[in-house]
């Protein structure tokens, strides 16, 4: 038992060390001369990207390419992300469909007719260049769809097994699947919500658990080169707007006369107390989406920033202690994927209870 354990954590923080290891490399070979800037490297890893890099080979990345597709002056372009050949300061100029784009700081400029290269004013705006419409795939929207087909499938397959069960009994993927669907169930769904409302509520609060959860589990794997959805703000405003028409559209008579004419208090107040309760209205909302974002993208940060001290000293010596507190955070990063998608549901629920709460 202890070897086999030992083993686990040994793979693990060689698989943490050669990943980060690898992307670092690549970092380096591509500002040759330059010295390690541990800031710029860790934004441009939590930062989403058009392609996937692995690992690499013979001093060359091994990428996985994604599609570019945008809707320019001339109709819609598609090419392959590869075609940039892993450049991001825009000096790889890509002609396709009469049109010449460049990949700045992963953003794609499409460049004017004579221009040669990108140019930027003081304020860091382009000059010579503009941002055709982007529909490209990115890692995050190729992981979003791979979290959604492995959703489909666990829960395809645990219904399977329900109906062929005899007994009921769960089986397999079942029997890990029931205990947490029953505690969304027991613990947020019947307490936040109450128990002759919450059923309506509950596929929703089913599926953000689950999306966000599963979704943070891709976020802690280094292959994946920090494709983590969760660390998008977009991803997690998507989401809190999600929770928050849900709300609005089931809030009852009580719940607007709570926010617009609070009962029970004098005139004066009520007016006081109106403007408040509505901005109320949208800070839930808001601070969903920030909790969620900054809780996952703080933990990538801190595990680079770490593992980027041996880079910044420029010896070996410092691996070991930078390793083994990356390591620690990992698995507290670990249980900070469920935490997360609990609070998140929790909250949700939450408000959706204080929208139905009847009057007393």
């Amino acid at each position: 038992m202890r070897l086999n354990t030992f083993k686990n954590v040994l793979f693990s923080v060689l698989f943490l060390a050669i990943s980060f290891a690898g992307y670092a490399f690549e970092n380096s070979d591509s500002k040759e001369g330059e010295e390690f800037n541990p800031k710029e490297m860790i934004l441009h890893h939590v930062k989403d990207a058009h392609e996937f890099h692995l690992w690499d080979w013979k001093g060359r990345p091994v990428s996985l390419s994604l599609p570019i597709i945008l809707w320019t002056d001339n109709g819609l372009t598609t090419f392959s992300s590869s075609k940039f050949h892993h450049d991001d300061n825009g000096k790889v100029i890509v002609e396709e469909n009469g049109n010449k784009f460049v990949k700045f700081h992963e953003k794609i400029y499409q460049l004017e007719d004579n221009a040669s290269v990108i140019e930027f004013d003081e304020e860091h705006h382009p000059i010579n260049a503009h941002k055709p419409l982007n529909f490209s795939i990115t890692r995050n929207v190729f992981m979003m769809w791979v979290s959604v087909v492995v959703l489909l499938l666990i829960f395809l397959t645990a219904a399977r097994s329900y109906k062929k069960s005899s007994d009921g009994v769960p089986t397999g993927i079942a029997g890990f699947v029931e205990p947490l669907i029953v505690f969304v169930r027991d613990e947020i769904g019947k307490p936040m919500i109450g128990e002759h409302k919450y059923k309506r509520y509950m596929p929703y609060l089913l599926t953000i658990f689950f999306f966000i959860w599963i979704n943070n589990i891709f976020g802690l794997i280094p292959i994946l080169n920090g494709a983590n959805l969760s660390g998008n703000i977009a991803f997690t405003c998507t989401l809190a707007v999600f929770t928050f028409i849900i709300t609005t559209l089931s809030g009852n008579s009580n719940y607007w006369k709570h926010i617009f004419w609070m009962p029970g208090v004098p005139v004066p107040m009520k007016i006081f107390l109106m403007p408040i309760e509505i901005i109320g209205m949208f800070v839930k909302p808001i601070s969903l989406m920030i909790r969620l974002f900054a809780n996952i993208t703080a933990g990538h940060v801190i595990i680079l920033a770490l593992m980027s001290l041996i880079f910044v000293f420029k010896t070996v010596a410092i691996a070991p202690v930078s390793v083994a507190f990356s390591l620690f955070i990992t698995v507290i990063e670990i249980i900070v994927t469920a935490i997360q998608a609990y609070i998140f549901t929790i909250l949700s629920a939450l408000y959706f209870g204080m929208a139905t709460e009847d009057h007393h």
